[in-house]
Order: C-alpha cells, then structure tokens, then sequence
C-alpha cells in the first residue's frame, strides 16, 4: 500500500523540477499551501447540500411552482402485466409493429391496448414538469450565488486582471480562505449532484451526466491538489457566468412563459458563446500553456492539466454546436419550446379507423406489415 502511495504522489509528475513535497510541508507561520486531506471536507458539505436541496425544493420550490399552476398531478400508472413488463424492462420501451403484433395476439389485445400501455409505462419513468421545476429552480439558486460569490471575489484577486499572476511564486501560492471556500463549495456541489442521481428519477442520460459530474470532481480535485487553484477558478467562474441562464430559461419554460424562455434562451447562447468559445480559450487556454510554460515551465501534471482542459474545449465547440442547432430549428417554427410531434420526427398515419403518432424509423415496419 505504501509503494502505491509513493507511486501515485510521485513529485516528479505532480511538482515541477527542484520542487518536493516537503518544500511544502512545513509553510511559515499563517501560511496554508492546498492539501490534498483539505477536499475531505467536501464530502459531509455535499450531504449539508443535498439535504438543503431537499428542503429547498419542499419548502420553496415547490410552493412556487404552485403559485405558477404547475401541480405535481398524478401520473396515470401502467395496470401491471408480467408479460409487458419483461418486455419493457430487457428487451425494448419502444416496439416495432412485429413486436406489438406478436404481444397482441400473446395477451389478446388489441394493437392500440398494448400501445397504450407502453407509452404510459414510459411516462411512469419521466419526471413530472413539477419535479423538473424544483429541480431547475434549485439549480439556478446555487449556480446564481456560487456565480456571485465566485465573480466578486475574483474582482479582488490580482490574477483576474493579470492572469500571469497564476503562475508568478508557483507552487509555493497561499490557499486564501476565499479560494479555499469557493472551491470545496464547488467540489461539494457536484459530490450532491452525484448523490442525487441515485435518489432522483432514473433518466435516459443517467450514465452521460454521471460521467459529466465524475469528471468535474476529477478536475476540480486535480486543480486543488496540484495548487493551480487560481487558474482553476478562473475555469470554474467562466462556466458558472452562463449555467443558471439557461436553469431561468427551463423555469420559463415549464411555466409556460414562452416569450421569457425564448429570451432567455437567446441570452445564454450568447453568453455561452462568449464565454466557451472567447473568453475561456483567450484568457484561460493562453494562460494555462503559454504564460505558464514562460514563467513556471512544463511538467508532467501540467501535460495532463492542459490536456484536460484542451478536452473541455471541444466539449464547447460541439455543445456550442448543438446549441446554434437548436436555435435555427426554434427560429424555423417560432418558438424555442417544444414541438409538435410531427415536427420532431414523427408521422400521422390511420389504421382501423384511428389516427396515431409513430416516429420516422417506425414508419418503414409500419408500411410493411400493414401491406
């Protein structure tokens, strides 16, 4: 156990050349270099968060997605069928018409019965626009105040207006209270947000958002325990500046304000792209691999922080991407809401004298078999 302690602190990877850890052991009187037993602390603050996150959500999130009209409701349940019910949970949540023919003569149903039931039993797995409204309004209460907080103590920090002062005396940089505060509330945050995934209702990008929040965690611990906290708030501050317009735009849209979600909307595309696409690549890349190399010169943590960070532009550029997608396909119907059913790939087609939605890829089986 301790050759593979050794091996993962190795200071050759972590700290650059003629640096140890004991260099950084043992700082003058008041000073505190960052540790890595200092991020412990955000494991009990993510249970604080999360358990404000409940409280908040019972006590004013919801009261005020009540005062919108926006009621939890309640969910017409799937009746209970073994046979579906294996069906849906190994096989498919979305049958072809080969499989809703063969499970209609199975059961003795009619088509449109086992239809109907398919689609109720994927409804049980959808939160409601309640729960989603909570969620958002909870979300763009802490990217707001950790965005505030984050920005007003970077408009004091010397490394905000030059960051040349993130690499200036390193690796030997106080870890101010500040600094300290806003990362493990940061760090803290992200830990409820893996937490609530196992509480919260199952989603199709459960895996993706998953990986998203380890990811953050990896990062933001990284940063911290290698002392490139100051650029890292930077990074931190630039992603948050954009994060809670677009929780105020979801919160419009679940209240039906469409013309405020459309707005909001807009302005964080915009802020998105700015940020993501200017300002993190002028200001934060430019740093990271240019100043630093000039003041502090390459190691090999440094590689692997620039690869991670080079990582999370392209990131940007493909969510940029999705984002300016969306956007053209809201200017082409109007609105930035949701759209109608035919508008997203579905097709209105009649059998037995009803008319049903079935998606474009269901279309093809559907001309089949009804041939």
């Amino acid at each position: 156990m301790a050759a593979l302690s050794a091996w993962f602190w190795n200071e050759r990877f972590w700290l650059p050349h003629n640096v140890t850890w004991a260099d950084l052991a043992d700082p003058a009187p008041g000073v505190e270099y960052p540790k890595a037993g200092h991020l412990f602390t955000a494991l009990p603050l993510a249970l604080v968060i999360f358990t404000v996150r409940m409280l908040f959500e019972r006590f004013i999130a919801a009261p005020c997605a009540r005062s919108l009209l926006i009621h939890p409701g309640v969910r017409r349940r799937a009746q209970p069928n073994v046979v579906l019910e294996k069906v849906f949970t190994s096989i498919t949540k979305n049958p072809d018409f080969r499989h809703l023919g063969g499970l209609s003569k199975q059961l003795d149903w009619e088509v449109r019965q086992v239809q109907r039931w398919f689609r109720h039993r994927r409804n049980q797995d959808k939160p409601s626009t309640h729960t989603k409204f909570c969620e958002s309004m909870w979300r763009f209460t802490f990217y707001l105040c950790i965005f505030t907080y984050g920005f007003q103590f970077l408009w004091q920090s010397p490394w905000m207006w030059d960051t040349k002062h993130c690499w200036y005396g390193y690796p030997y940089q106080v870890m101010t209270p500040g600094l300290y505060h806003y990362y493990v509330m940061e760090l803290a945050f992200y830990w409820s947000l893996m937490f609530s995934q196992f509480t919260d209702i199952q989603r199709k990008d459960f895996l993706i958002m998953f990986i998203h929040h380890l990811a953050t965690v990896g990062l933001i611990s990284f940063s911290y325990v290698n002392n490139m906290a100051r650029v890292g708030s930077l990074v931190l501050c630039v992603h948050d500046s954009s994060d809670f317009l677009l929780e105020a735009a979801k919160l419009a849209n679940y209240a039906k304000y469409q013309h405020l979600c459309d707005s909001l909307f807009i302005v964080f595309g915009v802020a998105f792209f700015i940020t993501r696409l200017v300002i993190f690549p002028i200001w934060v890349l430019n740093s990271t691999m240019f100043e630093s190399w000039a003041i502090v010169g390459p190691f090999p943590s440094w590689w692997l922080f620039n690869l991670l960070l080079l990582v999370l532009q392209v990131l940007h550029i493909y969510w940029s991407y999705l984002i300016a997608r969306i956007a053209m396909k809201a200017m082409s119907r109007g609105k930035v809401g949701q759209a109608s059913p035919c508008q997203e790939g579905y097709a209105l087609v009649e059998a037995r004298g009803s008319y049903w939605w079935i998606s474009i890829e269901q279309l093809s089986e559907w001309r089949r078999v009804s041939s």
